[in-house]
């Protein structure tokens, strides 16, 4: 039997966010039903419900960094039981037929382009798109539901089931480890949770940031350096030096500076997704056999892998918690950049 709940959420394109009520679908033997407690907000969920990541249908709940409780769990689900404390992050569903769900990285997913949650249509559903987690609770497919380790507090590991697989994926597939100097541009949600894995990795890390008011926080965080970007000197004091570089922020930059801070065979990855087209001059790459490169969250398996190695190096986003009735507030606060590091809604106060 479907559930109706409350749930925050734009009625409408241009609109703010208000208090919904929504239908939760009936969960069948393969779910698993979710009592969500802390739902993290990314600066994507503004980017998808103004529309400037395309069309999207409304009423939109949005919400992709879901902590939670497990409430009930269907007869073929043996992984999870009531009371487990679980995660859901972007993905609700995939085809699980395509090339890359069968090699286990279903979030690049090419048979039906819509297991996202907020965007995505989950088949089970009766609506779509799937409904976020700024709502009361969710009903989610086995296989698409992480633990959360007991030792990391719930609201802290929300922001991770995003931000934090967006900077573990690319550490660890770009090999950051002792010996490797790691650059994290930008101190902002993504940018802090970077620098606090590449530090336990075992890298050098270093902040690059567009001015020096954050140093004292980035040094904090254990970055061993800081430099200022709008400082020229910054980009001829580290040429050549860095093995690998994380762009967190969402503007557009100059590419050939970056990519010049880079030694052989080192690589600039974007995880910031400006709203307009960067280049970079092709002699940039070829001088260094340089490489400029993309990452997209990470899969369900390495979403786990990445809680418990946070868990294991007592790792966890650093947030404000606030109630529903302040969503528009920190949507506003986001946009300005206002905020250390990441909000989360107290999902109790949703009512």
């Amino acid at each position: 039997m479907s559930k109706t709940i409350q749930a925050y959420g734009a009625a409408g394109p241009n609109q703010k966010l208000q208090p919904l009520t929504i239908q939760r679908r009936a969960p069948d033997e393969n779910d698993v039903v979710i009592d969500i407690k802390y739902t993290g907000i990314c600066h994507s969920d503004i980017h998808i419900v103004h529309g400037e990541w395309g069309e999207i249908p409304y009423p939109m709940i949005p919400g992709h960094e879901i902590a939670g409780i497990v409430r009930s769990v269907g007869k073929n689900v043996t992984k999870f039981k009531v009371g487990d404390r679980v995660g859901v992050g972007n993905m609700v569903n995939s085809c699980r037929t395509c090339n890359n769900c069968k090699a286990g990285e279903e979030h690049f997913c090419t048979g039906n382009g819509k297991n996202h949650v907020q965007r995505g249509h989950d088949p089970k559903e009766d609506f779509a798109p799937t409904a976020g987690g700024y709502s009361q609770m969710i009903v989610v497919d086995k296989n698409f539901v992480m633990r959360i380790p007991n030792s990391i507090p719930l609201d802290r590991a929300a922001p991770l089931l995003c931000a934090g697989i967006t900077m573990y994926s690319p550490l660890r597939q770009w090999h950051a480890g002792p010996g490797k100097r790691v650059a994290v541009v930008g101190l902002g949600g993504l940018g802090h949770i970077g620098v606090k894995m590449a530090k336990a990795m075992g890298c050098e890390v270093t902040v690059l940031s567009q001015s020096v008011s954050k140093k004292e926080l980035g040094l904090k965080l254990g970055a061993d350096k800081y430099y200022a970007t709008a400082d020229a000197e910054t980009f001829t004091a580290l040429k050549g030096y860095f093995d690998l570089i994380v762009n967190t922020v969402s503007t557009n930059l100059n590419l050939d500076q970056y990519v010049s801070l880079l030694r052989i065979d080192g690589a600039l990855v974007e995880v910031g997704v400006p709203l307009n087209p960067m280049s970079v001059h092709a002699y940039s790459l070829i001088s260094g056999r340089r490489s400029l490169a993309g990452s997209y969250i990470g899969s369900i398996r390495e979403t786990q892998e990445m809680l418990n190695f946070c868990a294991k190096y007592g790792i966890t986003a650093e947030i404000e918690t606030i109630p529903a009735s302040k969503i528009n507030e920190a949507w506003d606060r986001v946009v300005k950049s206002d905020v250390r590091f990441r909000f989360v809604i107290d999902i109790s106060t949703l009512k």
